[in-house]
């Protein structure tokens, strides 16, 4: 069992009217937010908690700390991986965080302030959408320590585009918030300061739009990711044919309809 100062998943609940939104943090800022094998499997099983939520809306994902968000994998465990097979198994249960990032029904935000490095960026890129400080600080740095970036850094091109992707990764330098903005990496940069105030931004207007349509679109877009083009069309039908299960539509639409008559009747 965690005490207060083992590394551990820290999570809080915010109830709100149209639903709730949960901050999940990894908390080892001691070591700069680097993910043990055990912080690894505390994050998968939060997630895989957090999806069977029907009330959950969004989620924020954090570090604790100001000065990191994940430094990356652990190194020490790493440098005592003794063979394939442990190598393996450890990566493993990074991909398995990022999956269930990936596949949590709803949309997940990186806070990112200060490093994001390695197995962090991977986690980062895993989210639905980046938001950093301006003051953060990026990297791949995998290729200097030996090996070479994974999982989920094969992600990194269908942001940033191939040359850029193998820029980051060949090279193992770090880059700036500025550059990975204009790489289109995180899609905002915020003074530290206003970081939080950017993210609730973010989700004030993530909640004007309709949950269960939110999350029919989140896994049709994951599954576009895994689809060609014509795979992912039928794909869309269904979803939209999904969407009617519920009578969500038609009230959106009688709301929507119902507003414009009465902007009209005010003009």
């Amino acid at each position: 069992m965690s005490g207060p100062d083992q590394p551990q998943i820290i999570v809080h609940l915010e109830e709100r009217p149209q639903g709730v939104v949960a901050a999940v943090t990894i908390d080892n800022a001691r070591t700069l937010n680097a993910m043990s094998g055990a912080l690894m499997d505390q994050l998968t099983e939060t997630m895989l908690r957090l999806a069977d939520d029907e009330r959950l809306r969004a989620v924020v994902l954090a570090g604790a700390g100001p000065k990191s968000f994940i430094v990356g994998a652990d190194i020490n465990e790493m440098a005592s991986i003794a063979n394939a097979d442990q190598a393996r198994a450890f990566i493993t249960r990074l991909h398995r965080c990022c999956d269930a990032i990936r596949n949590l029904p709803v949309p997940v935000i990186a806070r990112i302030q200060g490093y994001c490095f390695g197995g962090g960026l991977e986690v980062a890129a895993a989210c639905d959408v980046r938001i950093a400080s301006d003051t953060a600080s990026f990297g791949m740095q995998e290729v200097k320590l030996g090996i070479p970036s994974v999982i989920e850094a094969a992600l990194l091109p269908t942001l940033v585009g191939w040359g850029r992707a193998r820029e980051i990764m060949l090279l193992g330098e770090t880059f700036t918030a500025a550059e990975a903005l204009a790489w289109r990496l995180v899609e905002r940069v915020a003074p530290q300061a206003l970081l939080d105030d950017a993210i609730e931004a973010w989700i004030g207007r993530l909640l004007t739009s309709k949950p269960r349509a939110v999350r029919l679109q989140k896994r049709l877009i994951r599954r576009w990711e895994d689809l060609p083009l014509s795979a992912a069309v039928a794909a869309g039908i269904d979803a939209f044919a999904a969407a009617y299960a519920s009578d969500e539509p038609q009230t959106a639409m009688r709301e929507f309809v119902a507003e414009r008559h009465a902007r009209k009747r005010h003009d």
